[in-house]
């Protein structure tokens, strides 16, 4: 299975089994990551880390405090498109996969958005 991005006529084909969306909060300025896996279902959440708290950004109950990290299993059923848009505070969300990890615009070879993340076709 593969990953594909695509926005606005750009397009991009990752050869995947799994990926990590990283972003900076727009307030807090802190950390957060996503570990998602590319599965039959869908696109499935494995975990969420927040490097910190607070405004609105409180790690939930069960959370394990690991690398300085506040690290969970969130519970959400998998997903068949993730949307993605940028705020200007935040920047380019970071993508990571295939052994590269890079701005979502440098994976499309260009900045559009929104992103839109799913499983590629065949």
């Amino acid at each position: 299975m593969s990953l594909c991005l695509a926005a606005a006529g750009l397009a991009a084909k990752i050869a995947a089994s799994a990926f990590t969306l990283s972003w900076t909060h727009t307030i807090e300025r802190t950390a957060w990551e996503e570990h998602w896996r590319v599965a039959p279902s869908g696109l499935v959440l494995d975990e969420a880390r927040v490097k910190g708290s607070g405004a609105g950004m409180e790690p939930p109950e069960g959370a394990v405090l690991k690398d300085g990290f506040y690290a969970w299993r969130p519970d959400l059923p998998a997903q068949q498109e993730i949307v993605l848009r940028n705020a200007p505070e935040a920047g380019d969300w970071r993508l990571c996969a295939a052994g590269r990890c890079a701005g979502v615009g440098e994976w499309l070879g260009g900045d559009a958005e929104p992103v839109t993340l799913r499983i590629c076709p065949g």
